[in-house]
């Protein structure tokens, strides 16, 4: 049996050095004489795992001394219940800014707890684009300012930082996190699934900028509270340490490749690819996010014809091209082009979609 090129949106494809890695290492830890996943989250041994992996991913990203780095349960959905439980005080106010369908659901996580304001929204015109900074409501005195960098449904991402005044800028960036570099010192608070560039579902890294953590925040249980699992390392309660392991291994692979401003060149190049079918293809294929807008981590798209969805779904698959399905919100097609996915992948997608229309366009 050999591996497909796995296009799927999350839980993604790992680089296959890392399961590689996980595999030969799965059954004994060095010389422990037991698999890592049987453990103690406190021996010395996953300790060390641990350290190194957010040293690893504080170089990857070059994170500054002032942030913390969490690694959490939960997912990305999590984090957005317990953001305004943290950050943010009874009644106060929050500015949401909405491009997409995670942005909806940050939403509805955060308004239990805060005064929900919706900054801006691209809604209206089918989230094909990101509001213009220009149109943004901001409110005095909000507690912070969410985006999500990249929507991972529709296909639209965020290139830079927004300006935001003083108010801390947080944002979920789940799926476009160590796809090239950013300014860590231009966010409040990072929040990501790992379940995309970062290594496999079920764990979760939220960068935060430390003085953000002595807001006194709403009341909440310990295992809600961000500087709770600061001062224990993230170890709070078990920890998942196979999941943290992988994105150890994964965090180095990237680094061995040669960090976010090498997967910066190769995202460009993939994405490209892409779109050049897609653009090209006289209406055949369609991509109906405003070009100065579209991800490159996903990439969704739309047949001319919607009765072709299931033959090119069965033809790719057989052609070793696997989850192209569209999320169900959108429909259509849906190609995720995250750091693991190589670029042989994408040519090979490239080719299919092509030799695709001279068949039944």
């Amino acid at each position: 049996m050999s591996r497909a090129f796995n296009f799927s949106a999350g839980p993604a494809t790992l680089p296959e050095p890392v399961l590689r890695q996980a595999q030969a290492e799965m059954l004994e830890w060095r010389d422990a004489r037991a698999s890592l996943v049987e453990l103690s989250h406190r021996g010395a041994e996953f300790i060390e795992v641990a350290q190194q992996a957010e040293a690893d991913l504080r170089r990857l990203l070059s994170i500054p001394a002032d942030y913390a780095v969490l690694f959490l349960q939960g997912g990305a959905t999590a984090q957005q219940a317990l953001i305004p439980l943290n950050f943010a005080e009874p009644g106060q106010a929050a500015d949401y800014v909405l491009s997409g369908h995670w942005g909806k659901t940050a939403v509805k996580q955060a308004r239990p707890y805060v005064d929900v304001r919706i900054a801006a929204s691209s809604e209206a015109g089918g989230f094909r684009d990101i509001p213009p900074r220009e149109a943004w409501t901001l409110t005095p005195g909000a507690a912070y300012v969410h985006i999500t960098a990249n929507e991972t449904i529709h296909g639209v991402e965020f290139r830079g930082a927004p300006e935001v005044g003083e108010v801390p800028l947080v944002a979920d960036f789940s799926s476009s996190i160590a796809s090239e570099p950013i300014d860590v010192s231009r966010y409040g608070v990072i929040y990501a699934g790992a379940q995309k560039n970062l290594g496999p579902v079920g764990i979760t890294v939220v960068i935060v900028r430390r003085d953000l953590l002595e807001r006194a925040g709403q009341p909440r249980a310990d295992i809600f509270d961000y500087r709770s699992h600061a001062r224990s390392e993230s170890m709070l309660n078990t920890p998942p340490t196979w999941n943290w392991y992988v994105l150890g291994l994964t965090v180095k692979w990237m680094l061995d490749e040669g960090g976010v401003e090498e997967f910066a060149r190769r995202n460009a190049r993939k994405a490209a690819m892409l779109y050049e079918v897609i653009d090209g293809s006289g209406g055949f294929y369609r991509n109906e996010v405003a070009p100065h807008a579209r991800s490159r981590m996903n990439v969704p798209f739309f047949l001319r014809e919607e009765a072709l969805d299931k033959l090119f779904l069965a033809e790719s698959k057989a052609a070793g091209l696997l989850a192209l399905k569209g999320h169900r919100a959108l429909g259509g097609m849906r190609a995720s082009i995250y750091n693991a996915m190589p670029e042989e992948g994408v040519r090979a997608l490239a080719e299919f979609m092509r030799d695709f229309q001279r068949r039944h366009g």
